[in-house]
């Protein structure tokens, strides 16, 4: 059997891969992990959430029922954004927190992510120790030791919008803002968020159903809040994904702006007042190298991480820096957070409209961003990208032709079956040729 762990938890088709026993044992094994260092004579707890998929429910009870055979004290608080979650685990101080999510990733799906105390994604070593004991035989709590279960939700929700609304120093009172929140966890938190932050808020997939999460909206899918923007005549939106810690934003025009151009607006406004950490913005290796070229121009500093964001935030709290991300709209403030947090985000980006005066796309113009083409290919041994002689001779003749002026990344996906192509090139024509020839040298080569 392969790692359990992936770049974000443990993901699989609910009820089949990812199943109720498998949830409990997994909880259970946590519980064992993570409880360990605590005052001696109190009782672990542990606080959990999760987003709007119907198999949240069982999978959210089957965790809930492991950590509580292991002792721990639950707190189960229903459908809260994954950041909700990391926020509640640092500001309650328990000892572990988990979500119930696959983030965005089809309603069919689900996954089920830990913190530790503190509030911060589980390491590489932790996971392991987890995958190492789950399902082993140990000496169970009995009687009074056995932990207890408890459900709430509304205190969550506000002590979280709380803590965003305290995150911004200006107000967005003028500002018309379009929200697409994918039918998912932030669904209630981030129209009250903006809404207490006085901006205009114009709201859709707002109507979870347990089935229409990431259903052709949010993140993902971002065309409907592009039209629903322009129609409106609003001045910007934001779109987030089904557990709402990611946000990608809308100009008034409707164009996109992805997480490099909000990791660079935000980076420029951190450092010319003095709050970016070591003048040093963490991104990885899938962000365009136009962001690079762009923080050089400015005396801004990067540093480049393996894809995920648990490995941005590694390299963040590893050099002391404060800003970092991900192109797909994972970004993280470790001024106010300790993952990432879409809804953060937004607020964030729409207060530095505010405060500076100009429109989302004035503010995007601080960089020109390279052609980019991304081919995800599916149906392949994965595990094979870095052994196979013939692709890696193709990915050296794409590299000659390039001539500096560009890039290619081969990477296996760390949440799905399938191997991601991608190519920067000086212009689209190439970027695309290249990209679409290494993605059918993949195909033949790494065919199951």
């Amino acid at each position: 059997m392969g790692r359990l762990f992936g770049t974000d938890g443990v993901r699989g088709l609910a009820g089949k891969e990812l199943t109720a026993s498998l949830a409990l044992e997994l909880g259970e094994a946590a519980a064992r992990v993570l409880t360990t260092n605590r005052r001696p004579g109190t009782r672990p707890k542990a606080i959990i959430g999760r987003d709007t998929r119907v198999s949240g429910e069982l999978l959210g009870d089957a965790v809930a029922a492991g950590l509580a055979s292991a002792g721990v004290d639950v707190q189960h608080v229903s459908i809260i954004p994954t950041p909700g979650i990391a926020y509640l685990t640092q500001s309650l101080n328990v000892d572990l927190g988990v979500v119930i999510s696959a983030s965005h990733n089809p309603m069919p799906d689900n996954g089920i992510k830990f913190f530790a105390r503190g509030g911060h994604k589980l390491d590489d070593a932790l996971e392991e120790k987890i995958e190492k004991i789950l399902g082993t035989s140990w000496d169970r709590p009995t009687g009074a030791s056995v932990g207890r279960v408890g459900y709430s939700g509304d205190s969550a929700d506000s002590s979280y919008i709380r803590h965003l609304s305290r995150s911004i120093d200006t107000s967005l009172q003028g500002l018309r803002i379009g929200l697409d929140c994918a039918n998912g966890a932030t669904s209630i938190v981030a129209p009250e968020a903006f809404t207490q932050a006085g901006a205009d808020v114009h709201v859709i997939n707002a109507q979870p159903d347990g089935y229409n999460i990431n259903d052709n909206c949010g993140s993902t899918h971002p065309e409907q809040l592009q039209k629903y923007v322009v129609e409106n005549k609003l001045d910007c939106g934001f779109a987030f994904d089904g557990d709402a810690d990611r946000c990608l934003a809308v100009d008034h025009e409707g164009n996109l702006i992805d997480g490099d151009y909000i990791m660079g607006i935000l980076a420029l406004s951190m450092h010319q007042r003095g709050r970016l950490a070591h003048d040093t913005l963490v991104v990885t290796v899938m962000s365009n190298l136009g962001l690079l070229l762009a923080m050089k121009e400015h005396n801004i500093s990067t540093v480049q991480a393996s894809v995920g964001d648990r490995y941005v935030l590694e390299n963040m709290l590893h050099g002391g820096f404060t800003l970092g991300g991900e192109q797909s709209g994972h970004i993280i403030n470790l001024n106010h957070a300790t993952t990432g947090d879409g809804t953060l985000t937004g607020l964030t980006l729409a207060a530095e409209i505010a405060r500076s005066g100009k429109s989302l796309q004035e503010l995007s113009q601080f960089m020109r961003k390279l052609p980019q083409t991304l081919v995800n290919v599916g149906g392949v041994d994965k595990t094979r990208v870095d052994s196979s002689s013939p692709l890696q001779e193709a990915i050296k003749e794409v590299e000659k032709e390039l001539d500096g002026k560009g890039r290619v990344l081969l990477r296996p996906s760390g949440t799905e079956p399938l191997v991601r192509v991608m190519v920067e090139a000086p212009t689209q024509e190439l970027a695309d040729k290249s990209a679409e020839l290494l993605a059918s040298i993949v195909k033949d080569e790494l065919s199951l």
